[in-house]
C-alpha cells in the first residue's frame, strides 16, 4: 500500500494497523470513519481509551481486570467463594463467563510455564493462589489451562505446591477441548460442558 497524501493520516493508519489482525487496509478504512464522525463522537472515543489506560486496575485477589481493587466477579456475594478456577489469562474468563456454567471465582496466572520462553514459575501469579488456598476455604480448584505440555506441566507445578490437598477436590476440564487449543477459541457449548463435566486431577509421574 503506498503513502498516503496526509503525514496525518498517514500516523492514524499505522496507529490502527500496529493493533492485533488489522492490516493498513483495514486501518485506512477506520480511519476514514473517524474523519467521518463529529468531533463529539471522536473525542468520546479517544478519552474512552485514554481512561482505560489510566485507570483500569487489577483485581487484587484475582488478578482480573477491574475498576476497583477488586474486581465485580470477586465481589458478588452471590458467586462461590469456595470454588476458584484457575485460568491462563483475562480472555479465559471472558470465555467461561460466556458460558453461563460456572459461578465459582477466578485466578489469573497471567500465562503458563514455559521454559522454551524464558517464563518460570515465578513470572506468574502462583504464589498469590496459594495463598488464597492457604487462608480461605476453598474446597475446590480447577484448573482451566490449555491441552498442552506447558498447560499440563503448570497444572502439575501447582498441583505439588498446593496446602490443604488433603481438604481440597482438584480438578480440570473435562475432555472435548481440542489439544493445545485456548478457552477463546472453543466453542460455548463444549467449554460449558467442559466445566460442568470437569473430572479430578490426576497427578501422573
Amino acid at each position: 500500500m503506498q503513502s498516503l497524501s496526509s503525514k496525518l493520516l498517514e500516523k492514524a493508519v499505522e496507529q490502527f494497523a500496529s493493533l492485533p489482525g488489522i492490516g493498513r487496509k483495514t486501518a485506512l478504512r477506520y480511519v476514514l470513519h473517524m474523519l467521518r464522525q463529529s468531533p463529539e463522537e471522536v473525542k468520546q472515543f479517544t478519552d474512552s481509551i485514554t481512561a482505560l489506560k489510566e485507570s483500569i486496575r487489577e483485581c487484587r485477589q484475582c488478578h482480573n481486570i477491574s475498576d476497583e481493587d477488586m474486581c465485580e466477579i470477586c465481589s458478588d456475594p452471590k458467586r462461590d467463594a469456595q470454588t476458584i478456577c484457575v485460568v491462563e489469562n483475562i480472555k479465559d474468563i471472558m470465555s467461561l463467563e460466556a458460558t453461563g456454567q460456572y459461578r465459582g471465582l477466578y485466578h489469573v496466572l497471567g500465562g503458563i510455564i514455559s521454559p522454551m520462553d524464558g517464563i518460570g514459575p515465578s513470572d506468574l501469579n502462583i504464589t498469590s493462589l496459594l495463598e488464597r488456598v492457604a487462608n480461605t476455604p476453598v474446597k475446590e480448584i480447577i484448573f482451566a489451562l490449555r491441552a498442552t505440555i506447558e498447560g499440563d506441566t503448570t497444572g502439575y507445578y501447582i498441583f505439588k505446591k498446593l496446602p490443604r490437598k488433603d481438604e481440597l477436590l482438584v480438578s480440570t476440564l473435562a475432555k472435548g477441548i481440542a489439544v493445545g487449543n485456548d478457552l477463546e477459541y472453543t466453542d460455548e457449548l463444549t467449554l460449558g460442558r467442559s466445566i460442568v463435566n470437569r473430572v479430578r486431577f490426576e497427578l501422573n509421574g
